[in-house]
């Protein structure tokens, strides 16, 4: 036992006295004690050191403090660490902390028992954090210490510091090479403790077992990688370890299976759409040129094939003798034997993404790409001029011609136990039981099935197109199903064996699809004929099969011999992934031109808006001035009517009392005469207002009722032309500029109430009113009687005062109490007139919302647009990488430089 490990186990005294007489130390060191004290220079010191130690064993720890207390030599540093220790026992844990941080020495046993006592100390005071202080302390001191590092890391997983157990992990893997660390590092790894450290934190660890264990360290990396994916440092970790793995050199002498199906899944993750391309182009070249580098034999075809696909796609980024080595192995390597479906479901993933962008690729389409699917049979296309040889063809070889009838329409006929006549479109599937009895599409091919013993015994579907014409146009005929087709049968005329129209038509099919097997079948029975077409055919097309059929009802042995030998040494599969391939450009290039229509649409959007926008304001301001206008004509033929009615009133009633006069007679009573004159003018001016004002007015009324028709009618119809000429513009019956007419039953009624019956005047006091002359002529009956000589001349003075009496207040108050309803009616023209108008008003200012609205809309889109091309944009370009991808993997084992 050293020096050390005797002070620190407090055993010091051993080399004062002998082990085996520690039953008796005390008295030992009492002997030894008594003997130096005796001594001239005496030093008691290290018995003094030695007898604490003794008193500390049998727990008398305030003598062994007492013994420690004056050590001054070169064991003061340990006396004070065993006072501190015999404080700690005695639960003085503050005095002992300070003792503890008071030893100042060299030496790295007593430093680190300080920090490991000081640890413990701090666990007791539950003070953590500073426990965990003071281990990393001991750790980076002394870590070969004793247990230290095994200390720190039960500490740190008792107490679930994870960090710190990951970076203790990291450090002595590094530090010691020692595999054990390794595994525990890769625990903490799979247990996702190190989540939230900084991948870079790790390239160390990873370099050094790199050069100790390639197994170890793939398993790691897979697990560090499975780990970093399900937080926010995965892209961190991608880069951090493809620039780790770039400066190696993928030792062949470990196979890197999981590692190598790790990069290839991750490449796919990354390149599915998720993320935008300036996300990737910084991770990706690194991530293959790795990956190619790991590749094993299952996943090289896809490394070389992906690498030379983001090569051609984004020209910089992947170094030259990379992707040499990329076309190297593509050469050695074979082809997918999967090429067909993935291609396939790499169509499917297109239209579901043009789905979601809210671009209907078409049913039928996405029905043409499936059809490719079917391996088990041969599709063959039939091309003619003709109709009529087309037809006896289909009814040779299926027994009949359902679409004899509708042959403009294009049909695929199948074998089938199960009969079915569907209408494929655009927009839907449609079945039916009878062709006759619908209507067909005009852009739909109908696929009939039923069992067909000639189809099914030659493994063929039959694909009829509508005979070819001079124009041709791919959305017309045997153009749109190119692709569909294994094999096209050109079918010539009987009566016109390969005339210029046919050869025109044969040179453009081929044209249009160059790697698409053209065949002829010829409809004659002289020989000479025969070879002279042959020969004519050869000219131009000198690979291509003839069939020669020399009756009207074809010889179907013959046909199919025909049949075996143009399916003979076929390979299917791959010209079907070839086909897949190429609908998947088709729809990407229409994707792409879509983005650029739909940006045009936002725009012409804008501008139409813009334009109905300034037509509808420019509407809604025509129908004001035709309001205002109207309003103040009918108000002023209302204003007229009315005053018309005043006039006459003022006018005729003064004339209707004077003549009253007539009432007056000798024979009256002098004394009522007054009172007779006011009850019949009264009676007068009631009979009047009766019999000729209101008829009057309601004649008038009416006459008004008729002239504001007349203005609404001009109205209507000015707004007819309106709205005609907006629904030209929005091309639908948007605008309906209808006015309520409505309102002229409510004024007919109106009419009707205030001129039909009778005026309700009150009695008026029209004689009895207390003015000096009708006083003078009330008082005239009493002068009558009393002076009847005078009768004659008062008589006389009576009537002319009824004739030249002023009557012009009578008939203002009568006027205006026959007034005054329609002076309450005109002045609700107004209004009245704004509700006509109401509904023309409330169109126009909905259609202004709409095409505002539409504006805001059109131009938030096209900046979304303009702001993030990308978002559409990106998806299609890895799209055409995955395409790119595909092609390389089906070429695979070829010639490059003939493929390129």
């Amino acid at each position: 036992m050293t020096i050390d490990e005797k002070l620190n186990n407090k055993v010091f005294y051993h080399t004062l006295i002998a082990e085996n007489e520690d039953l008796h130390s005390m008295k030992h060191l009492g002997d030894l004690y008594m003997e130096e004290q005796k001594k001239e220079l005496s030093d008691l010191s290290y018995i003094r050191f030695s007898q604490g130690e003794v008193y500390f064993h049998h727990r008398d720890y305030e003598a062994a403090i007492f013994k420690w207390e004056n050590i001054s030599n070169e064991l003061e540093p340990w006396a004070k660490k065993n006072m501190a220790d015999a404080y700690f026992e005695l639960e003085l844990l503050s005095t002992a902390e300070d003792i503890y941080q008071s030893i100042h020495t060299d030496s790295d046993v007593l430093k680190t028992e300080v920090l490991l006592q000081l640890f413990s100390l701090y666990i007791e005071q539950g003070k953590l954090e500073r426990a965990v202080e003071v281990i990393k302390d001991a750790v980076t001191l002394n870590p070969d210490y004793s247990e230290v590092t095994e200390i720190a890391r039960s500490f740190f997983e008792e107490y679930q510091d994870w960090n710190n157990a990951v970076e203790l992990a990291v450090n002595e893997s590094v530090r010691t090479g020692n595999l054990q660390w390794y595994d525990i590092l890769h625990t903490y790894v799979e247990q996702g403790k190190m989540m939230k450290m900084p991948p870079n934190d790790f390239n160390e660890v990873l370099h050094t077992l790199y050069k100790v264990d390639l197994m170890k360290f793939e398993a790691l990396t897979v697990s560090f990688w499975k780990c970093y994916k399900k937080g926010e440092f995965y892209f961190s970790w991608l880069k951090e370890i493809n620039h780790i793995l770039l400066h190696k050199d993928g030792s062949k002498a470990h196979i890197w299976r999981e590692l190598s199906e790790l990069y290839q899944n991750t490449y796919i993750e990354l390149i599915d759409g998720k993320y935008l391309i300036k996300e990737l182009s910084h991770l990706i070249p690194n991530h293959l040129t790795n990956w190619l580098k790991l590749a094993d034999s299952p996943h090289t075809l896809f490394a070389a094939a992906s690498t030379l696909a983001w090569s051609e796609i984004f020209t910089s980024g992947i170094e030259p003798e990379i992707i040499n080595k990329a076309e190297s192995l593509l050469k050695r390597t074979a082809g997918s034997g999967d090429s067909l479906e993935e291609g396939y479901l790499l169509f499917e993933s297109i239209v579901h993404w043009a789905k979601k962008n809210g671009i209907e690729l078409g049913k039928r389409f996405g029905w043409m790409v499936k059809e490719l699917l079917d391996l088990n049979t041969h599709h063959i296309l039939l091309a003619s001029t003709d109709d009529r040889n087309k037809s006896n063809f289909i009814q040779s070889t299926i027994g009949s011609n359902p679409m004899h009838e509708i042959s403009s329409i294009p049909a695929i006929y199948k074998n089938s136990d199960t009969p079915e006549i569907m209408e494929i479109s655009d927009e839907e599937f449609r079945e039916f039981a009878n062709l006759s009895e619908h209507s067909v599409h005009p852009q739909a091919i109908i696929q009939y099935k039923q069992p067909m013993s000639f189809l099914c015994d030659n493994e063929i579907t039959i694909i009829n197109t509508p005979r070819m014409t001079g124009e041709y146009k791919f959305r017309n005929g045997v153009f749109q199903y190119l692709q569909l087709a294994d094999s096209l049968l050109f079918i010539l005329d009987s009566d016109e064996l390969f005339s210029e129209k046919e050869l025109e038509a044969a040179l453009k099919i081929r044209e249009k699809a160059p790697n698409l097997p053209i065949h002829f079948l010829v409809n004659n029975n002289d020989q000479e004929v025969i070879d002279q077409v042959s020969a004519q055919v050869h000219t131009y097309f000198p690979k291509v099969r003839i069939l020669a059929n020399s009756t009207a009802d074809f010889e179907l042995n013959g046909l199919s011999n025909f049949i075996a030998e143009i399916k003979n040494n076929r390979n299917l599969e791959e010209e079907r992934t070839s086909k897949v391939h190429h609908y998947i450009r088709k729809t990407i290039k229409y994707l792409l031109e879509r983005r650029v229509e739909m940006e045009n649409s936002f725009i012409d959007a804008i501008k139409w808006n813009e334009e109905m926008v300034t037509k509808l304001k420019g509407a809604t301001n025509q129908l004001s001035d035709l309001e205002e206008e109207k309003i103040r004509t009918i108000k002023r033929a209302f204003r007229k009517m009315v005053d018309d009615m005043k006039l006459e009133v003022t006018e005729e009633i003064p004339n209707l009392l004077r003549e009253c006069s007539e009432l007056i007679t000798e024979d009256c009573d002098f004394g009522k005469i007054h009172i007779k004159l006011n009850e019949e003018m009264n009676e007068r001016v009631q009979n009047y207002m009766d019999e000729n004002i209101l008829p009057n007015i309601h004649y008038a009324f009416q006459s008004w009722i008729a002239e504001a028709k007349t203005e609404f009618d001009q109205s209507q119809s000015f707004l007819n032309e309106m709205c005609a000429g907006f629904n030209d513009l929005y091309g639908d019956e948007k605008i309906k500029l209808d006015c309520d007419f409505k309102l002229l039953d409510d004024w007919r009624r109106d009419a009707d109430r205030m001129t039909r019956g009778s005026v309700q005047l009150e009695k008026m006091n029209i004689l009895l009113r207390f003015t000096p002359s009708q006083f003078l002529l009330k008082s005239a009956g009493k002068l009558f009687n009393a002076i009847p000589q005078n009768k004659a001349l008062i008589l006389n003075k009576y009537k002319q005062y009824i004739e030249n009496e002023d009557y012009s207040s009578v008939s203002v108050t009568i006027s205006n109490l026959l007034t005054q309803p329609f002076e309450l009616f005109e002045k609700a023209l107004d209004r009245d007139i704004h509700m006509f108008f109401d509904h023309p008003f409330s169109v126009l200012n909905d259609a202004l919302d709409e095409a505002s609205k539409e504006i805001e809309w059109n131009k938030e889109s096209l900046r979304e647009m303009r702001m993030n091309p990308e978002t559409y944009r990106d998806p299609l370009t890895l799209f055409q990488l995955k395409l790119r991808q595909f092609e390389w993997m089906t070429k695979a084992g070829e010639s490059l430089h003939q493929y390129q």
